[in-house]
């Protein structure tokens, strides 16, 4: 009887296709980031999504530090963000201040206990980071190009939901290979494209 299995997890399929080994590569690289975040969560005492909007909040501007915003970043209900953040102040790490700039959100901020455990939670990657950098500098550039165009994909896909990487910009201009922000006035070339970009403005969908 032959094998109908035909998923990218099939170790037969990954064995004689390139394309659905990559994708089974990138599930485990994924897998890891969970253990890794995990293991910071039970040694805080918190849950993955709660270390995850701590990190987010000290990595970002008073802008996107509202429930709104989170819950579109971490592509879940704002009745879920809403408990995570209720936790959270209740541990006294988040204080919810008023926003000057729109009267019906409140800006979530970091107290000083909330910010030790960002920093310190914040290096959950720091194993994978380590083997990045061992990496020669053409792999690296050639990995970040590829990872950029995979996640734009995905964001067009509308599988991930929020992304300020410079494709999805628009202060991006670019064809084919040649790629350029009219903000910076700068080509973007592998060093200098961004993935999480401070001056990213939401390009409208065409």
């Amino acid at each position: 009887m032959s094998n109908t299995n035909t998923t990218p997890f099939n170790p037969d399929v990954q064995n004689s296709s390139n394309d659905a080994l990559i994708v089974a590569a990138l599930e485990r690289v994924g897998e890891s980031f969970r253990v890794m975040l995990w293991e910071q969560a039970k040694e805080h005492g918190l849950s993955p999504i709660q270390i995850q909007s701590l990190i987010f909040l000290h990595s970002h501007n008073d802008s996107m530090a509202t429930v709104t915003y989170l819950s579109r970043e971490f592509n879940v209900t704002k009745a879920t963000i809403s408990d995570v953040i209720k936790v959270l102040v209740e541990k006294k790490m988040v204080v919810k201040k008023d926003n000057p700039m729109d009267s019906r959100a409140q800006v979530l901020k970091l107290t000083a206990a909330g910010k030790r455990i960002a920093e310190s939670a914040g290096g959950f990657a720091n194993t994978l980071l380590g083997y990045v950098s061992q990496l020669p500098d053409t792999q690296k550039a050639g990995l970040k190009t590829v990872l950029l165009q995979l996640i734009y994909q995905l964001h067009h896909a509308q599988i991930i939901t929020m992304q300020r990487m410079c494709f999805t910009c628009t202060h991006y201009a670019g064809s084919g290979n040649k790629h350029f922000c009219n903000l910076l006035r700068i080509p973007l070339v592998a060093d200098t494209l961004r993935l999480d970009c401070p001056e990213h403005k939401q390009k409208k969908a065409v």
